[in-house]
């Protein structure tokens, strides 16, 4: 919907919209300082340093990572619904994408549970999860797609869905993974225990999430930035 007048109902807009942005900068900042930052400076550090380094930097860091995840997904989703209004068929509209993602996020958690064989290997995991992605893509085209569906709204739907896959790594993987890990780390560090061998599988799925999430960024910045600059669904109609 266009808004021509400042009223009630285009600031509440506004907000949605700049709190979207607020949260997502922290969000997706923290994860590109994670993966291209903070991955290769751990490999540095010997074990009695990553003992005082990673119990004092990595919890403060991760609780803004998860959280503005889950601000910037919830807010985006009453965007998204604001959106929608003006859409045919909303109610199923948003049924349909619900349905679609989780079952998306499923495939892609079952392919992370392994830590060896195929799917352990970077660039394999990678193809698997892109072409799943591609393929949920193209569901929610063919199935919330049509001549009176806006690009805005589809736009909305294919980033959001990106975005929704991964605030689920977040907290069904990486925060689950990393919190175990840091407890672990802190305890060897202060006391002397013993970090058990599961850490590695641990660390090796976090990591693999992580480095998931920061490749589905930037098709999911592409849709949100085109939901109100690049009308492409001129080109599949």
């Amino acid at each position: 919907m266009e808004v021509s007048t400042l009223d009630a109902y285009s600031t509440y807009l506004m907000a949605l919209r700049w709190l979207h942005f607020v949260a997502g900068i922290t969000w997706i900042g923290l994860l590109y300082f994670f993966n291209l930052v903070n991955v290769e400076f751990m490999k540095k550090l010997d074990g009695p340093t990553k003992g005082k380094v990673i119990p004092e930097l990595m919890p403060r860091a991760l609780w803004w990572f998860r959280w503005g995840a889950v601000v910037t997904v919830l807010i985006g989703i009453m965007y998204y619904m604001s959106v929608l209004k003006d859409e045919p068929n909303m109610g199923s509209a948003i049924g349909i994408w619900f349905g679609v993602v989780l079952v998306t996020y499923a495939v892609i958690y079952a392919a992370f549970v392994p830590t060896s064989g195929p799917l352990n290997k970077g660039p394999i995991l990678a193809i698997v999860v892109g072409l799943v992605v591609v393929i949920m893509m193209g569901i929610l085209i063919a199935m919330l797609g049509g001549p009176k569906v806006s690009s805005k709204s589809l736009s909305i739907a294919l980033g959001g869905g990106l975005g929704v896959i991964m605030m689920l790594n977040v907290w069904g993987i990486i925060w689950p993974n990393q919190k175990r890990i840091i407890a672990w780390i802190a305890a060897n560090a202060a006391q002397g225990t013993a970090i058990p061998p599961e850490s590695a599988k641990l660390a090796r799925q976090a990591f693999l999430a992580s480095r998931a999430n920061f490749y589905l960024s930037f098709p999911m910045l592409f849709f949100m930035g085109a939901a109100s600059h690049y009308p492409w669904i001129g080109f599949i109609k």
